[in-house]
């Protein structure tokens, strides 16, 4: 019989125990640093068993009834994926450095942002975009995001929850026939998200 703890992990398994790790840094149980170091262990993880060291000296978020230390990865609630029968998210990645997108870029059906401490401005006014309506997964630690979307977009940010951070939508919410929809998901521990349309000052906008 093989040790369960010897079983394949999953990518929800690992975002599972990322988010474990967000949660401590918010609570002040671990460090900017430590959370950065954590989160690579996390991340390169196989099996089970590799996700217990990160967690090892954490108290669950919720009772185990087993009596466990640490709740088995798959008995704790992530942050809300996609349906599993989505397309993969393209993920963009930073420990403390910052991630921009502007002018022409390609933007795909799902975009995931994931960030320790680093902020993130994706700027979708000159962005190509082959479908009306993109997902955007955040999983942001100290880090602000910041969304700008063209003239009548739409935005639903009902799926972030925040920890100390906020979220401003500043955008209507209710998609509208034939603009740009963007659905937001995730988490943010100590970061802010703001969704807004461009501001202008003379001949400029930003």
């Amino acid at each position: 019989m093989v040790d369960p703890r010897r079983y394949r992990i999953s990518d929800a398994d690992r975002e599972r125990a990322a988010q474990r790790l967000h949660t401590a840094m918010a609570e002040g149980r671990i460090t900017f640093t430590e959370l950065d170091e954590r989160l690579a262990q996390v991340y390169a993880a196989l099996y089970a068993e590799d996700l217990e060291p990160p967690l090892a000296d954490l108290p669950p978020e919720h009772p185990a009834p087993s009596g466990l230390a640490v709740p088995p990865p798959s008995t704790t609630t992530a942050w809300q994926p996609a349906p599993p029968a989505g397309p993969a998210p393209v993920v963009l990645k930073t420990g403390m450095g910052d991630i921009k997108r502007n002018g022409a870029w390609q933007v795909p059906p799902v975009l995931e942002v994931q960030s320790t401490m680093g902020n993130a401005v994706l700027d979708f006014t000159q962005a190509l975009v082959p479908q009306q309506v993109i997902e955007l997964r955040l999983k942001l630690g100290a880090g602000t995001a910041k969304l700008i979307l063209p003239d009548g977009a739409t935005a639903d940010v009902d799926g972030v929850s925040a920890g100390m951070g906020s979220v401003k939508n500043k955008v209507p919410a209710g998609p509208q026939p034939g603009q740009l929809h963007v659905v937001v998901r995730g988490k943010v521990s100590m970061g802010d998200v703001v969704v807004r349309y461009p501001y202008e000052i003379g001949r400029f906008r930003f």
